[in-house]
């Protein structure tokens, strides 16, 4: 349980990042832990398919950062067409 806690809250805080990044501001904390988490599993995703080592806390959160940030770049260009 403590871990499903932990999870959101560094969601909470990727997907806060992310938008401000993307957009300037966050997107609120629903929102947030839900790009925060897809973000983190897309990062995890292009670390491996580009065999990039994330071992430790700050790579781990770099990665997932950068994958919710594509995520909402993306999302950004669908919404746009």
């Amino acid at each position: 349980m403590h871990q499903f806690i932990w999870d959101l809250i560094v969601g909470a805080i990727i997907g806060w990042l992310a938008g401000i990044i993307v957009q300037g501001e966050g997107m609120g904390i629903l929102t947030n832990i839900v790009v925060g988490i897809l973000g983190a599993i897309l990062g995890g995703y292009l670390s491996g398919f580009l065999h990039v080592n994330v071992s430790g806390f700050w790579s781990a959160l770099g990665m997932s950062v950068l994958g919710a940030v594509i995520l909402l770049v993306l999302l950004r260009l669908i919404r746009s067409k």
